[in-house]
């Protein structure tokens, strides 16, 4: 074999949880070390390492991506009470992602990866939607309290001089709920930026969508800030592209995509981004089928799979069957990741595999091989499903050729 490629700054590993995990091992054991020399600085973001060091590394993780600049992580699990059970977890701690989002402060880009055989089943769609996330606050980083009886609740600001502004959120007639969210104008700014800057570059119309006839000031100040950035910095700079950008609200938004030929990007708040990049890649052909880059105002990329760790695909595994888990989210994660990296450091040689990567990926697909899920949808069907670590070797066959 060739002298492998050789790397001159590490990217920041980030493992994670069950099905994902193994797969995750399979593709650099396969895909990667063979070809690359591989450098990495490794944080395990497994559920109970992050237990056992009390969600420390989460943070650790974060601020490696923000000293190195480039990050790939694996999916991981956001435990819940039945998790705590499972895992005998000391502590529940917020979702990973939300936590290194909030410290990177940046946006979340997700596209779907089209292949010529797996088609949308939103017949309309032509090309790939693009979902731009906000990556900061909201239910995301909401403060939540469980109300036992009938009292009243309010939201309570006070000034650094001691000085208190109140507004009321309820009267409660018995025992309820209530949740207070935030976010900063420094936040929606640097989202707005980031959206018109991709858009920019990736030459795709822009759409924001909220909910400001209801929720007039949260979501008013997002519809605001959009306005302002776009009429101040980015006007000018979209007309002489031919990029337009496009307000409605969430509801509106969500009837026009699902009738539109797509090609564009899609800008959402924070939960509603989340929703809606599922939607969009579920839509597009496979949850397994979708690209995900955080992007930092400072300068830093984390790229990871869109989906979850596949738990009832890791409990089989666990029996010892082998599974037909789709890969390619992780895989595309690795490649974004190096191919950002090789953009960084100069070194065509490293991005050059990695697209070499992608096309293997792709083609294979395209060649009739391919997991479960994509089998349900291609036309043609293939004569043979394959399970993860067939479909591993089969692309590996691929790029070998190629």
């Amino acid at each position: 074999m060739a002298q492998k490629i050789s790397m001159a700054t590490p990217l920041v590993e980030i493992d994670g949880d069950e099905m994902t995990r193994v797969l995750w091992q399979v593709i650099k054991e396969k895909l990667l070390t063979p070809y690359i020399d591989l450098k990495t600085v490794y944080f395990d973001l497994g559920l109970l390492h992050r237990d056992a060091t009390n969600d420390k590394v989460t943070v650790e993780a974060a601020e490696a991506i923000l000293a190195y600049g480039v990050g790939v992580k694996c999916a991981t699990i956001t435990a819940n009470s039945a998790r705590q059970k499972e895992y005998n977890l000391q502590h529940l701690h917020p979702s990973p992602n939300a936590t290194i989002r909030a410290i990177l402060d940046g946006t979340v880009f997700r596209k779907p990866i089209v292949v010529a055989n797996i088609h949308p089943t939103v017949v309309t769609w032509k090309k790939p939607i693009v979902i731009g996330r906000h990556a900061y606050g909201d239910v995301y980083k909401a403060a939540e309290m469980a109300i036992p009886s009938a009292g009243k609740v309010e939201l309570v600001y006070t000034t650094k001089d001691g000085k208190e502004q109140r507004i009321l959120v309820a009267n409660m007639d018995g025992p309820g709920v209530v949740q207070g969210m935030h976010n900063l104008d420094d936040s929606i700014t640097s989202f707005a930026r980031a959206c018109f800057l991709y858009a920019l570059e990736e030459k795709l119309d822009l759409w924001f969508a909220t909910k400001d006839t209801i929720s007039k000031t949260y979501d008013g100040r997002f519809k605001e800030i959009f306005q302002q950035v776009y009429e101040t910095e980015f006007k000018a700079r979209c007309d002489a592209a031919g990029i337009s950008y496009f307000y409605t609200l969430i509801d509106d938004a969500v009837a026009r995509v699902v009738k539109s030929e797509g090609g564009f990007l899609w800008a959402c708040k924070n939960y509603d981004g989340d929703v809606m990049s599922d939607m969009v890649a579920s839509a597009a052909g496979s949850l397994a089928m979708m690209t995900s880059v955080l992007v930092s105002p400072r300068g830093a990329f984390e790229y990871e799979a869109a989906h979850g760790t596949v738990q009832q695909h890791y409990y089989r595994y666990q029996r010892g069957e082998k599974t037909s888990t789709n890969p390619v989210a992780l895989i595309f994660a690795w490649t974004g990741a190096l191919k950002k990296r090789a953009d960084l450091d100069g070194l065509p040689e490293l991005a050059s595999f990695a697209e070499r990567l992608e096309k293997a990926t792709l083609s294979t697909i395209e060649g009739g091989l391919m997991t479960g899920d994509l089998a349900k949808l291609a036309s043609p069907a293939p004569s043979k499903v394959l399970d993860s670590w067939e479909f591993i070797d089969a692309i590996r066959a691929t790029l070998e050729k190629m």
